[in-house]
């Protein structure tokens, strides 16, 4: 059990965590979560069972389009959900063996920003605009680490040199506003790590900046994981930004993970019909001509979720079975790596052909189905 002095108390941190060890199992381990958000319009399911989990010096990428999930997911894990309107109603979440859910906000509290820390979505936002960055820097040595203002104004300079801000003594003094937008979201890097973390998840860290600024953020990430060796787990909905980051990657639709892959597997051939179309609508250096692709319709009411495949609707390869209950669940495909589409296989073999086209070939040649190897 390891205790923080803060001033002249002694906080006691959750029973269990310093016990645990890798042999263990998963440094964090998130099984069936389920969240809803309960509004005048109904309620809106907001995570649907998701489970993953990241390892020690690991980095997962959590994708998918704007309200998809990946955000609540995060704030759920961290516990700050604003209740009401959102609920945790369902799941577990083990953080070195610990169920965090299970725990009194007092020690939730110890986890979280020492041993798991979050960068958000919007640096200006997230920083208080009437304190100097040196000071809300400072503020999480001070008030964890019970360190004098000198001493927490120095860790907060060292800080700041360390996430490459130049002149870091001078521009500590300055205010949120007086900063670009890449250097506050090193501001905010600065802050998440403070207090060496050993999971830091980064919602969005590259919004709004250009793709300079968003290359150096990102690398700056994998530096800072190298030297410190804390799993990262990035929530995004651009798989040109995780593309040399991440270890793993979890596409995320309607709250559920609907397909799970190293980087290289889910690039090479993804396995779901939605990683396709994601992958689909990225520019790529080796076609310069022609449109891009995009996925049609809207990502759904998450008070009115579809029947069967969430995604159905949009889906170019969508059957009758894809349109009734029970949703598919998630499979694993082997070598790590799962996918929910009732045509998983299929889709990998280059077998699967769009709906339009099947309808277009029975039109010229209306052969059965059934001698087509087409089985719905």
């Amino acid at each position: 059990m390891r205790t923080l002095a803060k001033q002249n108390s002694t906080i006691v941190e959750p029973t269990g965590m310093d016990n645990w060890s890798p042999d263990h199992g998963h440094l964090l381990d998130v099984r069936n979560l389920n969240v809803e958000f309960r509004t005048r319009d109904g309620v809106a399911h907001a995570i649907n069972g998701a489970s993953f989990h990241l390892d020690r010096g690991e980095s997962l990428a959590i994708l998918g389009e704007s309200g998809s999930g990946k955000s609540v997911t995060a704030q759920a894990i961290m516990g700050i959900l604003d209740t009401p309107p959102g609920y945790v109603t369902g799941g577990e979440v083990f953080f070195r063996g610990v169920d965090l859910l299970k725990l009194p906000e007092d020690q939730r509290r110890r986890v979280r920003g020492q041993r798991i820390a979050m960068i958000f979505q919007d640096a200006l936002s997230a920083l208080n605009p009437v304190f100097t960055v040196g000071w809300q820097i400072a503020e999480m040595f001070r008030i964890h680490k019970g360190m004098n203002k000198s001493d927490a104004h120095s860790a907060a300079i060292k800080l700041m040199e360390r996430v490459n801000i130049p002149a870091a003594a001078q521009r500590a003094g300055n205010f949120p506003h007086q900063f670009s937008g890449g250097m506050r979201q090193r501001v905010m890097i600065a802050m998440s790590i403070a207090l060496d973390p050993e999971i830091l998840i980064a919602d969005e860290p590259t919004t709004a900046l250009d793709v300079t600024v968003q290359a150096q953020i990102m690398e700056l990430l994998k530096e800072l994981q190298a030297e410190t060796g804390m799993g990262l787990i990035l929530i995004t909905h651009d798989l040109g930004v995780v593309a040399d980051v991440a270890d793993r990657i979890n596409v995320m639709y309607a709250g559920r993970i609907v397909e799970s892959a190293g980087s290289r597997e889910l690039y090479a051939r993804p396995a779901h019909p939605y990683t396709e179309g994601l992958l689909d609508s990225i520019p790529r250096l080796d076609q310069t001509t022609g449109e891009l692709s995009a996925i049609g319709g809207l990502p759904p009411n998450l008070t009115r979720i579809p029947a069967g495949c969430s995604f159905n609707p949009r889906c170019k390869y969508a059957r009758d079975i894809c349109r009734v209950d029970p949703e598919p669940p998630l499979v694993e495909l082997g070598g790590g790596r799962s996918s929910a589409c009732h045509f998983t296989h299929e889709l990998l073999a280059g077998r699967l052909a769009p709906v339009a086209v099947l309808a277009e070939n029975a039109v010229a040649d209306p052969v059965p189905a059934a001698e087509e190897g087409i089985n719905e």
